[in-house]
C-alpha cells in the first residue's frame, strides 16, 4: 500500500511559542523545514500531508512544493481541531477524512534528529512484520523506575540495586513515528493497532522539542552535530 506521511502542525504552541516555524540554528524555515526535508528525502514515502491551521506553516510548506515533486499536500485543518483543547483522539478521527486508503506514517515536527534514513529503516521494519498491524516508535528504558508503590521493573527483595543492563526493559512512547493502515484508524479509532511492532529508537534520534528549554538545548545539540 501507499505510505502516506501525516504531519500535524497547529498554530499556537503555548509551551514554546512558534516552535514549529521560528528559525532553528541555520534553518530559516525552522523545525518544520527540517522535517519536510527529511520526509521528502525518504523515497519510501509516497505522499506527505502537512495538516495545519498556521499561516506561517502554510507559507513554509509552499516553499517545499516544487522540491517535493508533487508528493506534498497542504491540508488546511479546521481550527476546532487545532486548539490546545483538541485531543489526539479527535485528530485520529479526522485522519480518514483526508487519507481514504494506504498506510499512515504519523510523525511530528518536534523530532528534528529523526531523519530520512530513520524513516526508511522504520518503514522496512513495519513491512518485514506481516503478523503485526502497526508500528510504535519507543525509547527503551533500562533504569530504576518506581511508582508510588515502589520499583516497577525490578524486585528489591531479590536484589536492591541490580545492574541496569539486567533490568526488565520498559518502553517510553517517543512520538517520533507511528505507522498503521487506515483500516486500523477506522476499526480501532487509534493510530496503532492491537499488535504493533515495538520499534526501539536510539536516544540520539529522539530528542523531543516540547518546552522552550528543549528548543534551546536541541538547537545547541544540532549545531554541535553539524
Amino acid at each position: 500500500m501507499s505510505m502516506i506521511a501525516f504531519l500535524p502542525c497547529r498554530a499556537g504552541s503555548q509551551r514554546a511559542p512558534r516552535k514549529n516555524v521560528r528559525p532553528f540554528a541555520e534553518h530559516a524555515e525552522g523545525l518544520l523545514g527540517i522535517k519536510l526535508r527529511h520526509l521528502i528525502a525518504c523515497r519510501e514515502i509516497d505522499e506527505i500531508i502537512l495538516s495545519t491551521n498556521d499561516a506561517e506553516a502554510i507559507a513554509i510548506g509552499e516553499i517545499f512544493l516544487d522540491q517535493a515533486g508533487g508528493r506534498l499536500r497542504i491540508d488546511h485543518r479546521p481550527d476546532h481541531l487545532c486548539s490546545s483543547q483538541t485531543s489526539t483522539d479527535d485528530v485520529i478521527t479526522y485522519v480518514p477524512s483526508i487519507i481514504p486508503a494506504g498506510d499512515v506514517l504519523w510523525t511530528h515536527v518536534t523530532s528534528p534528529f529523526f531523519d530520512a534514513d530513520c524513516y526508511s529503516k522504520a518503514i522496512a521494519a513495519y513491512r518485514a512484520a506481516p503478523d503485526s498491524d502497526s508500528l510504535l516508535g519507543v525509547t527503551e528504558l533500562r533504569t530504576f523506575i518506581w511508582d508510588d508503590g515502589g520499583p516497577v521493573n525490578y524486585d528489591r527483595g531479590r536484589e536492591k540495586w541490580p545492574r541496569t543492563q539486567t533490568l526488565r526493559p520498559l518502553f517510553e512512547v517517543n512520538s517520533a513515528i507511528f505507522i498503521a493502515p487506515i483500516d486500523v484508524y477506522l476499526r480501532e479509532n487509534d493510530r496503532i493497532g492491537v499488535k504493533p511492532v515495538i520499534y526501539p529508537i536510539p536516544k540520539a534520534q529522539t530528542v523531543e522539542v516540547d518546552w522552550e528549554e528543549d528548543f534551546l538545548l536541541a538547537e545547541e545539540l544540532w549545531k554541535l552535530r553539524r
